[in-house]
């Protein structure tokens, strides 16, 4: 029984700090978060969404310069290019209209990226049959 309890023990000091150290990296304005979005289905059909991302912009050299809308097989449905660093507006907000989805589709995820790191792993999943989720609301036409 000491034997197995000290195993325990000893596993959890090994497996901890990589636990922990995954967890802080994903929490780091270095790399861009998606933190909220706002879904709106056009009358035409298609989705308009706004975007809230959130890093720690620093000028030209290290800033948020995208965020695309995606299918749950990484397909890009749509993409909104960030023209420049938003250092004074933290979070941001921007608008991607007249993004083409199935019908069929149910949910679409979001992912923003920036210049110095590439894509940052707080995404938000939007399920576009619902009005709401963790990190998104949805507004459908209903033709």
């Amino acid at each position: 029984m000491k034997r197995i309890s000290l195993c325990l023990l000893l596993t959890s000091f090994v497996i901890t700090p990589f636990v922990q150290a995954s967890n802080t990296e994903s929490a780091s304005l270095d790399h861009a978060q998606v933190t909220y979005v706002q879904a709106t289905q056009s009358q035409n059909g298609s989705w308009c969404f706004n975007t809230q991302v959130h890093h720690n912009d620093q000028g030209w050299k290290h800033y948020a310069d995208a965020w695309q809308v995606l299918d749950l097989q990484g397909n890009v449905l749509g993409e909104r290019k960030l023209l420049h660093p938003h250092d004074n507006e933290q979070p941001f907000t921007r608008s991607l209209c007249n993004v083409q989805i199935k019908p069929d589709l149910q949910k679409v995820v979001i992912r923003a990226k920036c210049n110095d790191h590439g894509w940052g792993d707080k995404t938000v999943t939007v399920n576009l049959l619902s009005e709401t989720g963790k990190g998104f609301k949805v507004t459908r036409n209903n033709k």
